[in-house]
Parts: structure tokens; C-alpha cells; sequence
């Protein structure tokens, strides 16, 4: 399902539009109450420290959610790359044409799997889970079958081994599916509407002040940006790269 959080460029370009317009918003409140600027900014200026502060808090304990996140997905690339790497040694348990088809069949499955942490597209990201699916089951039921006629320890290791190549790729599909929840975006965003009209209800909009809420707004809005960036997993510019899958994939081929 694609959200909007997963167009980071939008999120800055939108964000900074809604929160520039939120700030004429206080502007014009303060210019329909025709208050002296020392009033319109002493109460108000008490409660835009303390929403900043908060501001910060949120903005900070997002940017938290969104790194571990990515994080979690660059182990699970890593467990995936060590998963498939050990079941390779240990086929090799297995009767010879079991364990040559095997082999093929896990560098083709390899393949499919750097294609999954590479691909952008809607369309191509369902091919490739696809063609995983149909290797995941080909896998699966030639260790299950080798193993049936040659029942032994070493051959029961064949096959958990295998089973944790399957767990590995669910393991990374689900960190890839957990997400910033809305209820997060939502509440820090409106937290940052809130702040911004009180920054235009407090200042002139002339000279300094003017460019200390430009930067406010601009910062925020990068803020927003880097942390759906992040939290994207196709889409922007920080990805997870898969390094461990790759440099496997150059030693999984057959000679």
C-alpha cells in the first residue's frame, strides 16, 4: 500500500507550504486584534517556548522510531545474507544431485532477494515476490524430499538450515512493513501547525524576525523530510543497500 509518507520530496514541498500558511494564519489573528506588539507577544511567547520544546521532543522521538527501524532492516539483511550462506555449506550433506540442483536453486533465489532490497516499483516488487514464493516452495520441497529418503542428523541439519532461509525472508518482510504509524505523522504535525501559528501571532514579520521564522519553517519541514526518507523503504535517498546479499550472490554462482 503506498502512503503518502513514502514521497519524502512531497512531504518537504508540502510541509513547508502548510506550515508557511499557518504562520500568516497567526499573522493575520494578531492583525485583527490590533494588540502593540508587546502585547501580542508576551503571553503567547510563554506558550510558544514550551511548544517548541515539545515540538522537539516529538520530532526527536520520531527520528528515534525511524533510525531503529532502519536499522532493524540492515540486520535482517545481514541474517538473511548468513542464513542462505550456511544452508549452502551445509547441502552439502545431501545426495550430489540434490544438492547441485540446490545450490542453483539458492543463487537464483539470491538473485531475487537483492532484486527485492533494489527494485522501486509497485509492479516489479510483486514479480519478484512472486518468483520468490515459487523458489521458497522448489527449496523447500527438494530438501524436504532428499532429506525423507536419506532420514539422518545431517540431513535434519539440511533441512533447519533451510528453514531458516524461509524465516529470514519473512523476518525481513515484516521489518520492511513496520512503519511510522499515522497516529505519529498526525500528532507531530499538528504539534508543528500549532507552533508555527503561534510563532506568526507572536513576531512583526519584519527583518529579523521574519527570517527567524522562514528558517523555523524550513527547518521543520527538513525534519519531516529526513525522517520519511528514513522511514521509506524504496523511496528517497537513504536505502538499505544489500551488501552481505550481493558479495554472497558473486560466490553462490555455479563454476
Amino acid at each position: 500500500m503506498i502512503r503518502l509518507t513514502d514521497f519524502p520530496a512531497t512531504i518537504l514541498i508540502l510541509s513547508f507550504l502548510v506550515l508557511w500558511f499557518s504562520g500568516g494564519l497567526g499573522a493575520s489573528l494578531r492583525k485583527k486584534r490590533r494588540l502593540p506588539d508587546e502585547a501580542a507577544g508576551a503571553d503567547p511567547g510563554l506558550i510558544l517556548g514550551a511548544s517548541l520544546t515539545l515540538l522537539g521532543l516529538i520530532i526527536g522521538f520520531t527520528f528515534s522510531m525511524a533510525i531503529t527501524r532502519f536499522e532493524q532492516r540492515t540486520n535482517y539483511e545481514e541474517a538473511e545474507a548468513n542464513a542462505i550462506g550456511t544452508e549452502y555449506v551445509r547441502i552439502d550433506v545431501l545426495p550430489a544431485p540434490d544438492a547441485q540442483r540446490l545450490r542453483v536453486l539458492l543463487a537464483k533465489y539470491t538473485e531475487q532477494r537483492i532484486l527485492f532490497y533494489e527494485i522501486r516499483r509497485e509492479q516489479e516488487l510483486n514479480r519478484v515476490n512472486a518468483d520468490t514464493a515459487q523458489l521458497q516452495a522448489e527449496l523447500w520441497s527438494t530438501v524436504l524430499k532428499s532429506a525423507s529418503l536419506q532420514p539422518t542428523p545431517l540431513t535434519a541439519l539440511a533441512v533447519s538450515g533451510m528453514n531458516d532461509v524461509l524465516n529470514s525472508q519473512g523476518y525481513t518482510q515484516a521489518a520492511w512493513w513496520n512503519r511510522i504509524p499515522p497516529s505519529a505523522w498526525f500528532l507531530m504535525l499538528i504539534i508543528a501547525l500549532c507552533c508555527n501559528l503561534l510563532i506568526g501571532y507572536c513576531i512583526r514579520r519584519t527583518g529579523a524576525e521574519f527570517v527567524v521564522f522562514l528558517v523555523m519553517t524550513l527547518i521543520v519541514s527538513i525534519s519531516f523530510f529526513l525522517i520519511a526518507d528514513i522511514d521509506s523503504p524504496r523511496r528517497g535517498i537513504i536505502h538499505v543497500r544489500p551488501l552481505n546479499l550481493v558479495s554472497l550472490s558473486q560466490s553462490l554462482h555455479p563454476q
